[in-house]
């Protein structure tokens, strides 16, 4: 029993358990409605695996991709706004370059879309950081004036108008099939596994939640606050611009006013809920990911219970706050039997870590 006990505890001080157990949850309600929901088939006419499981991870691979750059510059105490229209230039960029080029269904036409809508990601994304790390502006002023600005530039970029493509190499990023498994979602997890490893396996991890922590302390320590600020806004424009790739390509199409709509609040909520404290410091790579997957099942389970449009914001909204409370310490501590040690604040529901890392 004491043993049964000590498993339980740790499994409830787990900060994740929360989440998980929503996206269980999530997927045993659509069991309720339909028995046959988690079932996953092997087609042999398109050689991939289909069923409602893969349809979540298709979908969630764009919104992996943003969460994972929003939760290193959330670490660095900031946020960035502009990542849903960073989604719109880069489909606009790639569509717009696909539509004129003289080989448009080419392999080259194809690579140099990708890499011009991802260059100029990048270079906007270096802005936001200059203006931050530089300048000295506000990282919410700034990103919000480039999410309007991202947007407009698109629109200039395609006339306004949504503009389609035909490039079946292009087409297959987001809807080939590699070993029966689909392309995008081997993308996004590569991607965001390269990039834990390289943040993990190397001092970089700790230097973001330095800044995140104590910036002036990070200063003094001689690390070079301006270029990791930089740096860390030029990723998450750039991972932002490959989750424009994935959107556009499945329907080769960009629509600037729709194409990466909202997914900024979805990849902040993903990066809160995954643990990471919006005040900065320790984060959550694996939060992250287990919070963006939560939100694509949230997704796909109110289309497939056929909640209402109107009702859709408000079902969400509760779901996320039920689930937000759970991961707060002084409940997670409660379920564990154990007494917190300190009071918890809103702002900073699962965040653990000592804020003695860096010497004030």
């Amino acid at each position: 029993m004491t043993t049964r006990s000590s498993v339980l505890s740790r499994l409830f001080r787990w900060q994740h358990i929360w989440a998980v157990a929503a996206i269980v949850g999530l997927l045993c309600i659509n069991v309720i409605k339909d028995p046959g929901y988690l079932s996953i088939t092997y087609s042999s006419n398109t050689g991939a695996f289909v069923g409602n499981l893969v349809d979540i991870a298709r979908a969630a691979a764009p919104l992996l991709m943003i969460a994972t750059g929003m939760c290193l510059v959330i670490a660095t105490g900031g946020i960035d706004l502009s990542v849903g229209s960073m989604m719109a230039v880069s489909g606009a960029v790639a569509m717009e370059f696909l539509s004129s080029a003289d080989a448009p269904n080419s392999i080259g036409a194809a690579a140099a879309g990708i890499g011009l809508a991802l260059a100029l990601c990048a270079v906007l994304g270096s802005i936001n950081g200059i203006l931050i790390a530089v300048v000295g502006l506000q990282p919410f002023i700034t990103t919000l004036v480039m999410m309007l600005a991202g947007r407009g530039l698109a629109k200039v970029i395609t006339g306004g108008q949504n503009t389609s493509a035909v490039n079946e190499r292009y087409r297959w990023i987001a809807n080939g099939y590699v070993l029966g498994l689909p392309v995008v979602v081997l993308s996004a997890v590569a991607i965001v596994v390269l990039v834990a490893l390289v943040i993990r396996r190397s001092a970089l991890g700790m230097m973001i939640e330095s800044i995140g922590i104590n910036a002036e302390a990070s200063r003094l320590a001689g690390l070079n606050r301006r270029a990791l600020l930089i740096t860390v806004y030029t990723l998450s424009a750039f991972l932002a611009g490959i989750a424009g790739v994935f959107s556009t390509g499945t329907v080769m199409t960009v629509d600037v006013s729709q194409t990466g709509y909202q997914f900024e609040l979805d990849a902040i909520l993903a990066v809160v809920i995954g643990g990471t404290s919006l005040a900065g410091g320790r984060f959550s790579l694996a939060g992250a990911a287990i919070g963006a997957v939560l939100i694509a099942t949230l997704d796909k389970t109110v289309v497939f219970l056929g909640i209402p449009a109107s009702a859709t914001p408000a079902f969400k909204a509760a779901v996320i706050i039920v689930l937000y409370v759970a991961q707060s310490r002084r409940f997670r501590g409660w379920m564990a039997g154990l007494r917190p040690s300190r009071p918890t604040s809103v702002a900073d529901p699962v965040d653990e870590s000592p804020r003695e890392m860096v010497p004030s």
